[in-house]
Order: structure tokens, then sequence, then C-alpha cells
């Protein structure tokens, strides 16, 4: 089976600027930092969306920079266009993380359905940046993908996505 990629340019087709920026990545970066405190209600990301095309495939691979106290953690989730099938996986710190000397933290590997969300566990010392990805096959419908985030717990202490966490999405299908 050969390896899939977008767009495939026949030959003698010519080359514009639509076709050349379609085999380029497009990255959304966010542009301020961001508090939420006191509450558990998904919102969308002021930055972190992406119009995406109907009958299409993305894979999606960023970082995201956050605070989180213990109490209130953060959680992460995306919305998308009806029918969107596929997975993201965070590479966050796990449950009750506390650096421990030289050995660092625990790191939870789990992949979620694209309707699912995720726990990302805070500290108290620490800001973590941690990778984020994704495979995203969008049905019949165009739209956005879009990250939504809140606090885990409510609580009075801000947990905040800072400046210069991003996603990058390529069109692969």
């Amino acid at each position: 089976m050969a390896a899939e990629s977008y767009p495939t340019p026949q030959a003698g087709q010519r080359a514009t600027a639509s076709l050349l920026r379609a085999m380029l990545p497009q990255t959304v970066r966010k542009m301020a930092d961001e508090p939420r405190s006191a509450t558990t209600t998904f919102a969308d990301d002021t930055h972190l969306t992406f119009a995406v095309e109907a009958n299409a495939v993305y894979r999606m691979n960023g970082a995201i920079k956050y605070f989180a106290d213990p109490t209130p953690d953060i959680k992460v989730q995306f919305t998308t266009p009806t029918g969107t099938l596929g997975e993201w996986w965070w590479l966050m710190p796990g449950s009750t993380t506390a650096a421990t000397g030289t050995t660092g933290y625990s790191i939870r590997t789990e992949t979620n359905d694209v309707t699912g969300s995720r726990t990302g566990y805070g500290t108290s010392d620490s800001t973590m940046f941690t990778p984020i990805g994704g495979l995203w096959r969008v049905g019949s419908t165009a739209g956005s993908i879009t990250m939504q985030w809140a606090q885990n717990t409510s609580n009075a202490t801000a947990t905040v996505l800072y400046t210069d966490s991003y996603l990058e999405f390529r069109r692969i299908a």
C-alpha cells in the first residue's frame, strides 16, 4: 500500500500558491496567556482552532504549555465537525505528579477517541510543556477542530494555558 499524501500533483499541473500551501503544515498558536479559574465547564480556546475540509484526513502534532495547581488540574477535549473519527493523545503528567529527585515525573500515555476528554495533572511548582497529537478523519461535513479546556476541579487558583502553545495540522489525504 502506498503512503498517503495530499495533494497529489499531476504531471503538467500548474504549481499555484494554493497548491503549494496545501502541501505545507498549518499551525495555530496561542498569542496570549489564558487563565481560567473556578470553572469546570469546557470552553473553546481562543486561539487553538483549525478549519478543516470535508472528506479529508489530518495529522495533528503540537505542544501545550500550561500551569495547573494539583487541586484543579486541567482537562482537555476537542470539538469536531459531525462525522469526524480518529484519535488524539497527550503525553501528560500522571496523577499526584511530583518531581522525584533525578527520576522526573510520571507520564500518562493513553490514547483518546476524538470525542473524549483527558485530564492533565498539575504541580504547585512547575509549568508543563507537553506534546499532543492525533489523527482526524473528517466526514462529509467541513468545519473546525477546536481545543476546549477547563479546570478538572473548580478552584480559585487559575489554571493557565500559555502563549506559544500550538497545534500543527497537516492534511494527509
